[in-house]
């Protein structure tokens, strides 16, 4: 069995795989040695990987690295099943690049994008050669309501919950609006250039707001909240299998 943990800035997703069907997912805020301990005892895997965007427990990773056969941090030296062609592979996000590995495992020689609606919304693109080319980063939909909220000195704290009018009626209808809305046309006008030149490309939806936004695009995606933890998995048991 493996473990396979994604660490972000807010919360820790922990998975466990049978081969590559995923048998059991937990979230914590914040993720402790005492709280891996008991899932560890529970579920006795033996392989494992971690990837985080902030910083590790040391904690967290003595207890892997002593209780596992093979425990792997996902960083640029670690041998992958796609090619990258980024110039500071070492400054990429490992949960944007897990997450493209997961749309890759069931869509290999596809050309891909895959849209990351997290804290931060990140695009990235794998082509049907499979090699990733890169991606954006633009503010996530939280950040943008706090921006607002924090940055003026009368507009309030929102959030996506309520109305959302094509246009603005009254002052949270209008950061509603202009938040989300604005996210959408983000959304879709990267989808329609990408679609430009590969008629073919297929579009993924990860993140916490992933599901939220597929009923709002013009366009078709696939929503799938563990894009990452299917990545990492992935990962894992490519370098078991070299």
């Amino acid at each position: 069995m493996n473990i396979v943990i994604d660490q972000g800035n807010t919360s820790a997703k922990v998975a466990f795989f049978y081969g590559y069907k995923l048998f059991a997912s937990f979230i914590f805020k914040p993720l402790t040695a005492d709280k891996l301990r008991k899932l560890l005892n529970k579920f006795s895997p033996s392989y494992g990987i971690l990837c985080s965007v902030a910083e590790i427990n040391p904690e967290v990773t003595e207890l892997l690295e002593s209780s596992l056969l093979k425990f792997y941090v996902l960083d640029h030296t670690l041998k992958l099943p796609v090619q990258i062609d980024y110039k500071t592979p070492q400054t990429l996000g490992k949960d944007r690049l897990s997450a493209v590995v997961g749309a890759w495992r069931d869509h290999k020689d596809k050309n891909i994008l895959v849209i990351d609606s997290g804290t931060a919304i990140t695009y990235d693109f794998l082509d049907a050669s499979n090699v990733y080319r890169g991606g954006n980063i633009s503010p996530g939909m939280t950040i943008r309501f706090k921006a607002l909220n924090k940055y003026t000195k009368h507009l309030p704290m929102l959030d996506e919950k309520g109305d959302l009018p094509k246009l603005g009626y009254d002052t949270e209808t209008a950061i509603r609006a202009g938040v989300v809305g604005g996210i959408i046309k983000e959304m879709d006008a990267y989808i329609n250039e990408y679609k430009e030149q590969f008629p073919d490309l297929l579009v993924f939806l990860t993140g916490g707001h992933s599901f939220y936004f597929e009923t709002k695009l013009k366009n078709s995606t696939f929503a799938n909240g563990n894009l990452v933890l299917t990545g990492l998995n992935e990962i894992l048991n490519y370098q078991n299998e070299n």
